[in-house]
Order: structure tokens, then sequence, then C-alpha cells
């Protein structure tokens, strides 16, 4: 059972000038390299819609980032991919299975920056294991083939968007603010 702690409704002023319309945005994914921007993006989208958030890292990793079991970590998202809404944000590298979230989403977005600009990122953040580093450095070579694939697989029907720079981030999410708004 996922702990309801880890679901983050934002508070915002401007999720209250949505309330109410029928979203066309409803249920969204957000994966990509480490350090690329997918939470201040899916953060940033829920305020401005009001959709839940749910920040995937502190789903599935425990307090001394031990990874939560294959088998588990399907369940937990069985449990959180029933709601009508969701923004789930995370990409988990290789400990994820991302196959029932993409199933259930109608919208993707993929952030496919440069290892340059997320290394970057990730030193100036935090100090990150060794693990992370190599999903950091070798995520366009590994895992973006197997999420492009299993966005393929999972989800033929889902609205994608990849963010390869700053300007796409932007446009892509005024973008889905606006569909969600029904605009």
């Amino acid at each position: 059972m996922v702990a309801a702690a880890h679901i983050c409704l934002i508070e915002c002023p401007l999720a209250l000038r949505h309330c109410g319309t029928m979203a066309v945005v409803k249920r969204v994914v957000v994966v990509g390299r480490g350090a690329a921007g997918k939470s201040v993006f899916a953060r940033a989208l829920c305020c401005a819609t009001g959709l839940p958030y749910v920040e995937l890292d502190k789903v599935f990793w425990s307090a001394d980032l031990r990874p939560t079991s294959a088998q588990a970590w399907r369940e937990m998202q069985d449990e959180l991919v029933r709601a009508d809404t969701w923004v789930l944000d995370g990409d988990l590298g290789p400990y994820d299975s991302s196959e029932v979230r993409l199933r259930r989403a109608d919208t993707i977005v993929l952030f496919d920056l440069s290892a340059t600009v997320c290394a970057w990122r990730a030193l100036r953040r935090s100090h990150e294991r060794l693990d992370f580093w190599r999903w950091l450095l070798t995520w366009r070579r590994r895992s973006r083939a197997e999420i492009l694939d299993a966005i393929r697989t999972y989800a033929p029907r889902a609205d994608v968007h990849v963010v390869r720079k700053r300007g796409d981030r932007d446009r892509i999410l005024t973008k889905l603010i606006r569909q969600a708004d029904g605009t």
C-alpha cells in the first residue's frame, strides 16, 4: 500500500482557476535522465492544473535508499494509477518497470537533455550514489531506447512530448496546461 504521505497535492493559487474544468490531460508520466528537470516541470504542471503530483523517488526508495522489490513496485504502481488524474514524476533507471503507469497514461513527457547539462545540474544539487552516475552517463545509450520501446508497446495512443532544451520544456508545459484547461 502506498502511504498517503508520498502523494503530494500541490497547494497553488493558480490551481484554483482550473477547478471544475474537464481535463483533456488527466494522466501524465514524466520520465528521462536524472537531473533533467522532470520534477520541476511536473510540479509546475500540477500547480497550474490542480492535477495530483506523485514523486516516484519518494515512493520507491526507502529512507536508507534501498530499492523496492520489483513485485512490490508493480503493486504500488497499480495502486497509484487507479486514480482518475495524476502526474507521476520519475525515472528509476535500471530499477524501474514503467509498463504499469504507461498503460494508463494519456500523456508522456520524455526529458532527453544532454549528459553534460544533467551532470552539471546533479553536481550542483546534491551528492549522488555511484549507480545514479552510471545511469545518468549511460542513459541515452541504454535507457532511452528501452523507454521508447515501452512507450510504443504500452502507451501507443498516448500523446508523447520530448524535451531536449528549455524552449521545448516551456512550450510543452504551456500546451499541456491549455489542454488540461480545455482551451
